[in-house]
């Protein structure tokens, strides 16, 4: 188990260095290539309750996808709850606030309470495998929402340089059902 944590941790480390080096217009067209495929993929198409994520700065962009949609399907981000995640739905930028954990922009709105109505999720991540594997930031948040959301389908979003052979894993990582990169889509 030791063994894997060095790994992903010295895995994190060259993403985030290849993070950094990343400019604006390569992250630009490799965003825009993503949500042309998101966009027609019949998981993304058949959903109306789709949990989303709001992006940090290292991270595919999907502000602009989050506020393209969000008048046409429900969509709803995640609110930093001590260790956990709750889902409040999005009804606009001018509806989010800084998170109290990171700063990072949440809804300031209705908390959803029925889970299972959640479809389909968009999950963020520091690499991704073509078995579906993700390594997030090492929270675990991701991992114990989809524990709770079982019937929801879920996607990965990466630049290319995410993708990787092999992301190691631990029991308790959940696996994805797809992930799209600009250059990959892959499905388990």
């Amino acid at each position: 188990m030791e063994d894997i944590k060095k790994l992903k941790k010295a895995l994190r480390q060259q993403i985030r260095n290849q993070k950094s080096a990343l400019n604006e217009e390569i992250k630009m067209k490799q965003t825009d290539a993503i949500f042309k495929q998101v966009e027609t993929h019949n998981l993304f198409e058949q959903a109306q309750n789709i949990l989303f994520y709001w992006s940090m700065d290292d991270e595919v962009n999907t502000q602009n996808f989050v506020k393209k949609w969000y008048q046409e399907k429900n969509i709803y981000l995640p609110v930093v709850k001590g260790d956990n995640l709750e889902i409040c739905l999005f009804e606009g930028e001018e509806s989010l606030k800084p998170g109290e954990r990171y700063g990072i922009p949440e809804p300031d709105g209705t908390r959803l309470m029925n889970e299972s109505l959640i479809e389909l999720v968009f999950v963020p991540g520091m690499a991704f495998d073509q078995f579906g594997n993700r390594m997030g930031r090492g929270k675990g948040y991701y991992d114990r929402i989809l524990n709770r959301i079982p019937q929801a389908k879920t996607i990965g979003l990466a630049y290319d340089f995410q993708m990787v052979k092999n992301v190691p894993v631990e029991p308790h990582d959940y696996k994805l059902d797809a992930v799209i990169s600009p250059d990959h889509h892959i499905i388990k």
